[in-house]
């Protein structure tokens, strides 16, 4: 009776997370480039008081035996990549990844960070930057003052046109094995881990990247349907384990006014 106590209170821990990562999910809902993130559950060790298979004399065999669990743990938190969708915004700084990739930023600390939101900006120096300043590498040359426009097209080849004429560069994109063991840094950043393998570069449109299109954003892949479905789902949960809780107490204080 006592575990039980225990048991339902790791179930309202994890339910707990689990509201914590809806409750991020959807005040990310407007936030571009954005991926949600699913949690994922596991179950605790197990007492054993009688195993199966063990021997119950005679030669006989239990066949089934005696399990009681410890309860429930948040195992993981893993971002989604899919698709979001593309909204145009007739900037024609704005560039979003459809399909594979990710654009290279470089960090204060001179490390490389990894972004899918294309709301890119110019800085003074003709630099191409994120909305944070942060200068984006990805093969990106430096926009000269006087620019009268600028064409990205699908592939990656970029022209700039000024009044003394143009001139053309190739941006790339980069990839990883396993973009869900990338670290969220915040700021719609992330950074390369062990899990997630080296950054792998390459040319939109080729070899399995996607493309590049010019005057477009990629929204957040949150499902506001979807997340609030989960989020009533996990209040019953915790209700449940709740329950389940207060009814151990009332079992024990039961005990506890017996007589002899």
């Amino acid at each position: 009776m006592i575990q039980s106590l225990y048991s339902g209170a790791t179930g309202m821990a994890a339910q707990q997370l689990n509201l914590d990562n809806i409750a991020n999910n959807l005040a990310n809902a407007n936030t571009t480039g954005y991926k949600r993130s699913k949690i994922e559950f596991q179950d605790l060790l197990y007492q054993k008081p009688r195993v199966a298979g063990t021997d119950s004399g005679g030669g006989n065999m239990v066949p089934t035996g005696v399990e009681v669990g410890n309860g429930s743990r948040v195992v993981s938190t893993s971002k989604i990549f899919t698709q979001g969708e593309l909204k145009e915004t007739n900037s024609e700084y704005d560039m979003a990844i459809n399909g594979e990739g990710f654009l290279e930023v470089k960090r204060p600390d001179g490390t490389s960070a990894y972004t899918r939101d294309g709301a890119l900006k110019v800085d003074s120096s003709g630099q191409v930057t994120t909305s944070d300043g942060l200068p984006v590498l990805s093969g990106f040359g430096t926009i000269p003052s006087g620019t009268t426009s600028i064409s990205i097209a699908t592939t990656g080849e970029v022209t700039v046109t000024t009044a003394n004429g143009s001139n053309t560069f190739r941006i790339h994109l980069v990839r990883f094995n396993n973009p869900s063991g990338l670290h969220s840094c915040g700021g719609n950043l992330y950074e390369e881990t062990a899990a997630s393998g080296t950054p792998q570069q390459g040319n939109p449109g080729e070899s399995g990247f996607g493309t590049v299109i010019q005057n477009y954003l990629e929204s957040s892949n949150v499902n506001i349907v979807d997340e609030m479905v989960n989020m009533i789902q996990a209040q019953r949960a915790y209700e449940i384990n709740s329950k389940a809780i207060q009814t151990s107490d009332e079992m024990l204080g039961k005990i506890s006014e017996l007589k002899r």
